[in-house]
């Protein structure tokens, strides 16, 4: 499970993304924090392993607050928490001055569940991908430091949010990959529908393509998920 500190001065609102993290797959909530103070107590207490920050706080900002961990888990030698802003913070300078601090990545408010879920799943991806790595092509890296990867709102046109969730989820339950046939079978979708989500899923580097030669005629093309 990954731990998460939720951060934010309004309690509702923190109330609102813990449910949303507690919703998720493999994530689970271990505090609630609600000023910078707060927040470094716990993050040094809890030892997330990611913290959700906003950035107006009363005491000090979300931003000053990541710094702040940096350095104490620099000086402790502890594992370093991934941190990933929630703020309606817009400035151009402030962002930048999120990412300079060691922010993954930066959610304007307001935002539904499923954006934050797919950060959230986003982060889990990097997390997993990080801890296999031994040495690195290219190819992992550009993936690693890249922009987010494309989620539902930024499919191209013909292909829908409600199906690609499904051939998402399909594919991430099967760890040892899936044909389009098999994937279809799975998911109650055509063949040709579950093929042009798979391909789509393999040209933004969500998923990972193998051949499976055997027989006559043209190997199989199999699908596996790595996010």
């Amino acid at each position: 499970m990954t731990k998460v500190l939720v951060v934010d001065d309004d309690f509702m609102v923190a109330r609102l993304h813990s449910r949303y993290v507690s919703a998720t797959d493999g994530f689970t909530v271990v505090g609630v924090a609600h000023s910078g103070a707060e927040a470094l107590r716990a993050a040094a207490g809890l030892r997330p392993d990611l913290v959700l920050l906003d950035v107006y706080l009363p005491d000090m900002t979300g931003i000053d607050v990541l710094r702040e961990v940096r350095a104490a888990e620099e000086r402790e030698g502890r594992p370093s928490a991934d941190a990933l802003f929630i703020t309606a913070a817009r400035d151009a300078g402030v962002i930048r001055a999120a990412l300079r601090a060691g922010a993954l990545h930066y959610l304007i408010k307001p935002f539904n569940q499923a954006a934050l879920q797919e950060q959230l799943r986003h982060v889990a991806s990097l997390r997993a991908r990080l801890a296999t790595l031994g040495d690195a092509r290219q190819a992992d890296v550009d993936q690693i430091f890249g922009t987010r990867p494309p989620g539902s709102r930024e499919l191209p046109k013909g292909l829908a949010a409600h199906t690609a969730e499904l051939v998402e989820r399909t594919l991430r339950a099967h760890a040892g990959g899936l044909s389009a046939s098999e994937c279809a079978e799975a998911g109650a979708l055509s063949r040709v529908s579950a093929r042009r989500y798979l391909e789509f899923f393999a040209d933004t580097g969500r998923a990972e393509v193998t051949l499976r030669y055997g027989g006559t005629g043209r190997p199989e093309r199999r699908y596996r998920w790595v996010g």
